[in-house]
């Protein structure tokens, strides 16, 4: 295990997280020769050369579309990021958004702004005009939440505590998220089924191939009239022109989002936001911590938790000498490693592995010091991507 890990920091990282990095063993830097690991939140991977040194890199955020992660994965390095680190933070700005169009106040701040200050008879204006943006209370009002993971179960919790019912869709809800959503969530069996019986409806999923455009015209022409939708997960999880055509033909009453579009800003009843979902001191705080954390267990102890990529493998040291393989998942990986050890008449005392999809991870404490044409004659196995030897101080 090297005395000291180098740490390239893309773009602006809470001190907070940076702060998890011990000083004695870590160089943290926004320019630093051969890193081991690299630190980013919005820069863009893809335009970059991603120096060979590299062996994690950790994104302070839950989306990951600005890494190159099919290539990392080629080169054995896994993609770590912080879901759930700023679900607080998302939480509220659904609550805005929904207080936003249930009380018209985008369209009252309008009118408001656009009074004469000098007019003598603002007041009678103010009067006589409120009456156009009378909206309605949540209490009593039903939620619809697609997708159940932690942003979507923290919503559902205070949606209920504000008087609201809340039925929910989530075809692949976790354990956690399952244990942690409220009783009082009515099971939907469908996007529609949550569609037809809902006042408002929130995504919480992420843009995959079965999400894009998961809320498009076929479903929307079920939603009761004056519904409202919001997206503050990804612009394309809704198809905008079926949104517009859904506003315009009254099934909508509002379209709250976090993506501003050419197709979109302007639009009558179209509240959009400049991406502030995590846009809080707290959610970048806890985003940094987190990946802060995750980089440095996997930088000294091999263990993976919460990688775009890789298996999660969580081991608790057993022994002093430790072997990090990452690989191909493919048959025999492990008995080949067992053999090259048993070869040099090392004594595997505690192993794991794990694989997901095409990658595998491999932790392996042996009772003794591990050559280096041990980790030569692993690295050689084909399939094998990375091998990393992580001793302890004794």
């Amino acid at each position: 295990m090297p005395s000291t890990y180098k740490i390239l920091v893309l773009n602006q990282i809470s001190q907070i997280g940076l702060s998890r990095l011990p000083i004695d063993r870590y160089t943290v830097a926004k320019q630093i020769s051969d890193p081991d690991a690299i630190l980013v939140r919005s820069a863009d991977m893809h335009s970059i050369d991603i120096p060979a040194s590299v062996r994690a890199i950790g994104r302070a955020g839950a989306g990951t579309q600005n890494i190159p992660t099919k290539e990392m994965s080629g080169r054995g390095v896994p993609v770590f990021n912080a879901p759930g680190a700023n679900a607080n933070a998302v939480k509220e700005l659904v609550f805005a958004g929904m207080l936003m169009a249930a009380r018209n106040i985008p369209a009252a701040l309008k009118f408001v702004e656009d009074l004469d200050p000098d007019d003598s008879n603002m007041e009678k204006t103010v009067e006589s005009g409120k009456k156009n943006f009378s909206g309605f209370e949540l209490s009593g009002k039903t939620l619809g939440i697609i997708g159940l993971g932690k942003i979507g179960c923290i919503v559902a919790d205070a949606a209920i505590k504000l008087g609201m019912e809340v039925i929910g869709f989530d075809p692949e809800i976790t354990v956690d998220s399952a244990w942690s959503l409220p009783s009082q969530v009515k099971k939907a069996e469908s996007v529609l089924d949550v569609v037809r019986h809902s006042n408002f409806i929130t995504v919480h999923v992420p843009l995959l191939d079965a999400t894009r455009h998961l809320i498009n015209a076929s479903n929307l022409e079920f939603a009761q009239e004056g519904t409202v939708l919001l997206n503050f997960a990804r612009e394309a999880v809704v198809k905008e022109e079926d949104v517009l055509a859904a506003l315009q033909s009254k099934k909508l009453h509002y379209y709250v989002c976090d993506f501003p579009g050419a197709g979109i800003n302007g639009k009558e009843n179209v509240i959009s936001l400049p991406h502030l979902g995590a846009s809080t001191r707290e959610a970048e705080e806890n985003c940094a911590v987190m990946v802060a954390d995750q980089i440095r267990d996997f930088l000294e102890h091999g263990n993976i938790q919460n990688s775009v990529n890789f298996p999660t493998v969580l081991m608790q040291r057993e022994s002093r000498f430790r072997v990090a393989i990452a690989n191909s998942n493919v048959p025999n990986m492990v008995g080949q490693i067992s053999t090259a050890m048993a070869q040099h008449g090392l004594n595997i005392h505690n192993m794991m592995n794990k694989s997901r999809g095409e990658m595998a991870y491999t932790l392996v404490d042996v009772d003794s010091d591990v050559p280096q044409e041990v980790i030569d004659s692993i690295s050689s196995i084909k399939g094998v991507l990375a091998v990393r030897y992580l001793p302890m101080a004794g």
